[in-house]
């Protein structure tokens, strides 16, 4: 196993202990930080091990980080077509 996978996996097991533990904000302010710290990592991932590999890795933080990939989309929308 290469380093970036033992980190991706580092990085999916730091997000579900920080999803356990209560916020005030909703949680926002740890997904702010996981998504700064796993882009590079993507990035790293998809070096190492190729696109196939990366894009399993993106849907692997897409399926943890679901709520900021829901709100991106609608405010994507909502720039698209705005409402009459």
């Amino acid at each position: 196993m290469t380093l970036s996978l033992v980190l991706a996996l580092i990085w999916v097991v730091a997000a579900n202990v920080m999803a356990m533990i209560p916020s005030r904000d909703s949680h926002w302010t740890r997904a702010y930080i996981l998504i700064a710290v796993g882009i590079p990592l993507l990035g790293f991932v998809t070096y190492e091990n190729g696109p196939w590999i990366g894009l399993l890795a993106l849907a692997a933080g897409m399926s943890v980080l679901r709520w900021p990939v829901r709100s991106f989309g609608r405010w994507a929308r909502r720039q698209v077509a705005p409402e009459a």
